[in-house]
Formats: structure tokens, sequence, C-alpha cells
């Protein structure tokens, strides 16, 4: 292959190459920094994220990069344009705990940036084996920011169990690569449809096999119920910058990945997995709902109220309509910014306190502090889907899809659990301004002398996205139609 060339196939993993580039700078510029000036990297880090944002190019025919396995269109530009707005507003929160807890190191930033790397490289796969190695790249990168905080008990134990569990899921993906290799006789997307478009029949155990085990694979890293036991313990455990980048990045990556499996690999296999795509979205946000009605702490609450808003998330994926899966990417950007945007408050307080995870941490946080309990309240309003929000958005749009589709009634579960979670959402918000209740959160100054700024920016970012989405959704469902075009 000759240089030329080279450069012309690296043009469909610019992002990427740029994340990748920036972290070894990072690693590089930490070995030459003092211990107190390590802040500076994670400015570094930001930067590499921003100028791959702003340097996505969009192809609007669409083009295809080593020999097909790696795809550039636009459901690509958007996926790829969502993960790296979650990242640099995950950096921003994270420089004040790092600082904070003595974890500050280069390593965090660089992991970050490979675990993004990975994310982008699953959603722009046409290839399996690019797919796997996208998952294998973010998952190790998680794997050790879980378990950063390797002198706290709880973070080992959320460590372990992400490590072990996660390992089951890759074996089940990979198992099924194999099943779905012999089958179709190929791990090309495009070529396994073509295979199948021949009127090959999809009754094949191999195929339904394979299929079902990429699925349960898929399931896992969502936290699809049954396969969701190890979130709650998890996301707990890790440090909070780390439970916020997981419960977004990670979704936004996997479902990118997933429409493209099931929708242009596996078409034809889609309608006879109906029944079962129905039950396990019906019965994930039912029981993620459930088991956040019984939180006390706020972040055990976050990751049960991500399990439900998966299976929010997966009614898209059953009503199997152009409608829904532009609702599905209106809906993936939605729950970054307001998920990572509620993760940011409880960041922020807990740099000012010895904790501020637990609901009684938030009590009359309305009366010291009015910028972080309006920016709480907002996020929370958004989760539960109360208008005029992004949540709101998202939430109505994946119904609406569903309801064209044909699944009223689990349309209606949906809309039961939506007004269940609003419970528990609007719970924190009554705690943040009963009046009469002094905040427990020490400010030494006034509020906008007591933020940083990253983490005013990262908030006061979040908040504004949240708010867009919500009173001009009509931008994002262009471009989100736009995206998923190429699928149809």
């Amino acid at each position: 292959m000759s240089v030329v060339t080279l450069l012309h196939e690296c043009e469909g993993i610019f992002p990427a190459l740029i994340l990748s580039v920036t972290g070894i700078l990072v690693l590089l510029l930490d070995a030459f920094s003092p211990l107190g000036r390590k802040g500076r990297l994670g400015a570094v880090a930001v930067t590499g994220t921003l100028l791959a944002l702003g340097l996505l190019r969009l192809d609007p025919a669409g083009s295809t990069y080593f020999q097909g396995m790696v795809v550039w269109d636009r459901l690509s530009v958007f996926l790829s344009g969502v993960l790296l707005l979650g990242s640099p507003l995950v950096i921003f929160l994270s420089l004040d705990q790092l600082r904070r807890t003595g974890l500050e190191c280069g390593e965090y930033y660089a992991l970050v940036l490979f675990a993004t790397t990975g994310m982008i490289l699953m959603v722009q796969a046409a290839h399996f084996m690019v797919l796997f190695l996208g998952l294998e790249i973010f998952s190790i990168a998680i794997y050790i920011l879980v378990g950063l905080a390797r002198h706290e008990k709880r973070t080992n134990e959320a460590a372990v169990k992400y490590v072990l569990l996660g390992g089951f899921a890759s074996g089940f993906l990979l198992y099924g690569l194999t099943f779905l290799y012999g089958a179709t006789g190929s791990l090309s997307m495009n070529a396994m449809a073509a295979y199948l478009g021949k009127g090959q029949t999809v009754f094949n155990p191999y195929l339904i096999l394979g299929s079902a085990l990429v699925l349960v694979g898929f399931a896992f890293k969502l936290a699809l119920v049954p396969f969701h036991l190890w979130t709650p313990d998890v996301y707990e455990g890790a440090p909070t910058p780390v439970t916020a980048y997981m419960a977004v990045g990670v979704k936004a990556a996997v479902f990118g990945a997933l429409v493209r499996s099931f929708w242009v690999a596996l078409p034809s296999v889609h309608p006879h997995w109906t029944m079962f795509l129905w039950a396990l979205a019906a019965i994930t946000m039912t029981v993620g709902n459930l088991m956040a009605l019984a939180q006390d702490s706020v972040k055990r609450m976050l990751a049960f109220s991500s399990i439900a808003h998966a299976g929010y998330l997966f009614i898209a994926v059953v009503a199997n309509s152009q409608e829904a899966l532009t609702a599905l990417l209106v809906y993936l950007l939605a729950y970054t910014v307001m998920n990572v945007g509620a993760f940011g408050v409880m960041v922020t307080v807990q740099n000012r306190q010895e904790s501020g995870e637990r609901l009684e941490d938030f009590r009359g946080l309305g009366g010291r502090s009015p910028f972080l309990a309006a920016c709480m309240a907002l996020f929370l309003f958004s989760l539960a889907g109360i208008p005029p929000t992004a949540g709101f958005v998202g939430k109505f749009m994946v119904f609406s899809a569903a309801v064209q589709s044909g699944y009223t009634w689990l349309v209606i579960v949906a809309v039961i659990n939506s007004v269940m979670a609003a419970y528990y959402y609007l719970r924190v918000v009554v705690t943040i301004y009963r009046p009469g209740e002094e905040s427990a959160v020490v400010f030494s100054g006034p509020m906008a002398a007591a933020l940083s700024v990253g983490e005013k920016g990262a908030l006061l970012g979040a908040g504004a996205l949240t708010t867009l989405v919500g009173v001009w959704p009509h931008a994002f469902w262009n471009l989100a139609r736009q995206a998923v075009h190429v699928l149809f």
C-alpha cells in the first residue's frame, strides 16, 4: 500500500486518529509535568476532542475505507458528534474532583480519549471485526477508569465486577459472530445482507443462534434486563465522572453498533425477534424504574434510571421504522446532555463536602446555591420527560414512532413507567427546594466564584443543549432523519 493510499484510507478514521494522537501526547506530557500542573493535561484532552468535533467531515453519499470495513456517512457523523460532545463535558467535570481526590494523572485523560476512540470505531464499523475491535478498545479503557481509585474498597469491587461481566459480554458477542460467519461465510455487514437477500432462509440454526448471542452481548453492554445486575454496583463504585461517561458514551456507541448490525447486516432477522425485543424493552424500563423508586442514594437512583432509559431507547429498536430510528438518535443526544448534567451537579456537590451521593446531601440546596439547584432541577425535569426539555422531545418522538408502527401497548407501558419515574426525579427536586431546610453544601464565596471554570462550562453547556433540543427539536430531528436515511 502506497503512502498516498494509506493517507486516503486514514481519512475514514480521522476523528479517531486525532483522539488517539492526543491521548499519546497527553501521556508524553504527563511524564514531564510537575505534580501541581496535571490539570493542564485536561485542557490538552479537551482541545483534542473539540478539534475532532470541529473537523467532522460530512460526506452525503457515504464512503467506505479499508476495503469496506469502515464507513463514513451521515449516521457516523451524527453518532460521533454525540460522543465528542459528551467527552469534553465529562473531562471538564473531572478536573476538580481528580485534584481533590488525588487521582489527577495523565492516564485518566488519555483513557477517556482512547475509550472515545473505540466508541467512534464502533459506530463507523461496516465489518464485525472492526466493531469488536472498537468494543474492546473502549471496554478495556473503561475497566481501568472504573478502578482508578484503587485504594477504595467499593471501587475495587466495582472494577472486578465490571471486568468479569464485561468479559462475558464480549465472549457472547464474539461467539455469536463465529456462528454468523458460519451461516453467511463473511463478517462484512454488506456481504451478510447480500447473502440473506438472495433468499437464504433466516431459519438457519447458525444464523438464529449467532444473532441471539450477538444480541445478548449488546444487551449486557446496554444494561438491559436481565443482563443489568452489574450496573448499580459498578456505577456506584466508580468515580462519579466515570459513571457519567459510562452512562452516556457506552449507550450511544452500542446503540449505534446495534443499529448497523441489525439494519445493515441482518435486516431479515429482526421481524423474527419482535416479540422478544418487545418483552425486553418492557421489562427493562419497568425493573429499572421500580428499583430506582427504592433508592436513597441519588447516584444509585441515576444508575437504575439509566436502565429504564435503555428500555425507552429500545422501544425504537422494536418499532423498526425510519421514524423510530430517527427518534432514537434524537433521544441519544438528549440523554447524553441531560444525564451528564445531572451527574455534573453531583460532582460539583461532592467537590465541596464529604459526600454528594445521598438524597440528604441535596437538602435545601436551593437556598444556598440557586444556580446548582436550578441546573439539577432542569436535568431532572428532562430525565422525567417534562416539557419543554430535551427528555420530553426524545420520549415523545420515540413513543409517537412506536404508535405509528402499531406498538400501542408497549407505549402504554412506557407512559406508565414515565409517570412512575417522575416521582423519584421530583422527590429530589422537592428535597432541593424544601423551605426551612439548610443545605449541607458549604461554599466559600459567591456562587460565581465558588464554581470553577470547568464546572461552570460543563453545567452551562449541558443545560443549554438540554433546553435547545427541547425548544428547537425540528433542527435535530432533520439532522437525525438525514443520518438514518442511509439505512433505508
